[in-house]
Parts: C-alpha cells; sequence; structure tokens
C-alpha cells in the first residue's frame, strides 16, 4: 500500500506560499511585458470585446485611412468599432461600413470657437469616451490631444502612431513602429497596427457610394441638361490654402477646351465656402456645359466624383475621395517632390512644380486627355 507522506503543517504552508508569490511576480512580469510591447502569444489571445479608433484628420486623411480601418475590422470580426472622427469626415467612415460606430466630433469649433463652449465640448467629449469604457483605443494619427483623450478615456490598451516630437509616446501601452516620414499615408496608418498582428493588408483604397446618393446626382445632371451617354468631367478649383489654388482663370480655359473638343459636361466642384467659385467657373464655360455642384453632403460628393471620367483637383480632401470611388485623377501639386499626401495608387496623373502657377493649362489638358483616353481598369472600378 502506498504510505501517504505528510510534511510539516508550516512547511506545507510556506511552500505553497512561495509557489504562490512566484506565480505572482512571473505574472506581474508577463503583464508589464505585454503592455510594454505585445508579444505574438499575446496578439494571438488579444480579443478586445469594445475598440475605439480615434481618426482626428482632415477629410483627406480620413479617406487615407481607410485601408487602416478595414485592417482592423478583419483584425477584430467579433469586436464593436467605434470611430471617433470630426465633422464632416466622419461621413466617410458611415459610408465605408468599417464601425459598428461612429462619435462625431466638431475639432473646428473646439479649436476655434468659444473657449468656454469649447471646454464644456470637451468635458462632454471626455464623459461620453468614458461612458463607452473600451478596451482599447487605436490613435491612429496622434496629436498630443488625441493622445490625452486616449489616456483619460480609461482603456488598459492604448496604442498609437508614434511621431517624433509630436506624439506622447509615454501614454501608450503598446508601442507601435516608429513613424517613417518618407511613406505613404495610407502606410504610415497600417504600420501602426503591426502590434496587433496586422501583416500583408489590403492597400487598396476603396469606398463605395450608396444608390439614393447616384441617383439624386444624376437627378441633378439632368435638370442641368446632361443627355444619356455624353461625357461628364470634373474640375475642384477650391482649397483651403491659397497656395495650392491653380488660378480660376487656367480652370476655366481647361474646362472650356474639355467642352468645346470632347462635348463634355464639366462639373465644376466647390465646399462649403466655394460656392461662388464653383458658380463662377461653371458659368464661364461655353455652350453652358457647366454645373456647379456645390451644395453637395460628403456621400452625394463621393456618388458626383464617381460619375466623372477624369477629376482635375487641387490638392485638397475631394482628390483622396476620387481615388476612393475610382475616378482617374489629374493632381495639381504645389511642390515639386512627391509627398506621403499624393493620390494613392496607379492610373493618375501628377503635376507637380516649385508653386502652383508653375503648372501650365496645356500640361492640365494633356494630362487630362491621356487620363480620357484610357478606359478604366478594372482595379478602379473594383468595388
Amino acid at each position: 500500500m502506498r504510505r501517504l507522506r505528510w510534511g510539516n503543517a508550516s512547511d506545507a504552508s510556506d511552500a505553497a506560499e512561495s509557489t504562490s508569490l512566484r506565480r505572482r511576480v512571473a505574472a506581474s512580469e508577463a503583464s508589464l511585458k505585454m503592455l510594454a510591447r505585445p508579444t505574438p502569444g499575446y496578439i494571438a489571445d488579444f480579443h478586445p470585446q469594445n475598440i475605439l479608433v480615434i481618426d482626428f484628420g482632415q477629410l483627406g486623411d480620413v479617406v487615407l485611412s481607410l485601408p487602416a480601418l478595414k485592417a482592423i475590422r478583419e483584425r477584430f470580426p467579433y469586436s464593436k468599432i467605434t470611430v471617433a472622427a470630426g465633422t464632416p469626415a466622419h461621413e466617410i467612415v458611415l459610408l465605408s461600413g468599417y464601425s459598428d460606430d461612429v462619435l462625431p466630433v466638431n475639432r473646428v469649433a473646439l479649436k476655434y470657437g468659444n473657449k468656454l463652449v469649447a471646454g464644456f465640448r470637451i468635458i462632454k467629449l471626455v464623459r461620453e469616451v468614458r461612458r463607452r469604457r473600451f478596451d482599447l483605443v487605436i490613435d491612429l494619427h496622434s496629436l498630443s490631444e488625441t493622445n490625452l483623450l486616449m489616456w483619460v478615456s480609461g482603456a488598459r490598451y492604448r496604442l498609437g502612431a508614434r511621431r517624433t516630437g509630436r506624439s506622447l509616446d509615454f501614454l501608450f501601452t503598446i508601442k507601435a513602429p516608429l513613424e517613417d516620414p518618407h511613406k505613404h499615408a495610407v502606410d504610415r496608418y497600417l504600420d501602426v497596427l503591426a502590434p496587433l498582428g496586422v501583416t500583408d493588408p489590403d492597400r487598396q483604397l476603396k469606398l463605395a457610394t450608396r444608390p439614393a446618393d447616384s441617383e439624386k446626382i444624376e437627378r441633378l445632371l439632368k435638370a442641368s441638361g446632361y443627355r444619356e451617354g455624353e461625357l461628364v468631367v470634373g474640375l475642384n478649383p477650391g482649397s483651403a490654402y491659397p497656395p495650392r489654388r491653380w488660378p480660376k482663370e487656367r480652370f476655366i480655359e481647361l474646362g472650356s477646351r474639355l467642352a468645346v473638343n470632347f462635348n463634355a459636361r464639366v462639373c465644376v466642384f466647390g465646399g462649403p465656402e466655394e460656392g461662388d467659385l464653383a458658380r463662377e467657373v461653371a458659368s464661364l464655360l461655353p455652350g453652358r456645359r457647366g454645373i456647379a455642384l456645390d451644395r453637395l453632403n460628403i456621400p452625394e460628393l463621393a456618388a458626383a466624383i464617381a460619375r466623372c471620367a477624369v477629376f482635375v483637383t487641387n490638392d485638397t480632401g475631394p482628390m483622396h475621395i476620387a481615388v476612393a470611388v475610382g475616378a482617374p485623377v489629374v493632381a495639381l501639386m504645389n511642390r515639386p517632390a512627391a509627398s506621403p499626401f499624393d493620390p494613392f495608387g496607379q492610373g493618375h496623373k501628377v503635376l507637380r512644380g516649385p508653386n502652383i502657377l508653375a503648372i501650365s493649362t496645356d500640361e492640365v489638358y494633356e494630362a487630362t486627355c491621356s487620363l480620357l483616353g484610357k478606359s478604366r481598369t478594372s482595379a478602379l472600378f473594383e468595388r
């Protein structure tokens, strides 16, 4: 018969306490390592239930973050994902379908509005974020104020873009690679997700439009004289930054050539503060071929741009929307070298100069004609 060996009670207690202590120390060390930088095992077992993505860039920045939002959705298919984005760029997130909820934030009012009112709005935003009890917060752009919002969220896991001189890296519990300033913005945002095990993501920039918006644009075109089968081209002469604006006189000359030589309907786009410019350019095109589209919301803007055979534009948010909806782009850039914010992908023409005035009308017309001479590729049309 097997004999049971009963040790001294105090020895057994000491041994148990020692084992328990070792386990607690090991668990603490593992937790610290996990919080500082996830290990491969941690990535595989990481299943946050409630995720906040802070996407506080400008309109074009949010468009360029779409592959990252898609990658987060695919990495965590069963998690609830909320995206906090500025208005009206939050409508891009809604169109994408990559989030379960969107938290719109009026960043302009917070930055430039009444300081007292802005203070109350910030408090309200912080309370709302804390109320939702997020497990993981991802800050794709990493401004100091968004890093602070991430920190006060109460989330245990915090991941943000590490930007030299701009991000507050000490607030992150998961460390992303240091941002490479030479990479395109699409790849920068995807790099933030590397510690989460996001590998070989889909880098294609895609944004689907809604049938209701497309139908509305079709009605607007027909009401302006458009006939079935006519060529439609888009001009975007505005920009919030004066150095990026190609002269309106050159847009008028370009539009006139396209209207006469291609019998094209020329849609002239304008944002909320650019209506006068869009209407002026459209009104000066020959044969009443110009159509001013200056009262569109973001989904309607996307649908209207998707209708264009070519979209000629300054360096603005709609330029990136055009790429995402599959419209070939002629981009007018006021910088001589490639930029992380150039049109992403193939099938576009980028014209550069030391300043915007160095780009001639002849150059833009030739680039536009070269794109009009090509049919859209399946890659551009793919949804």
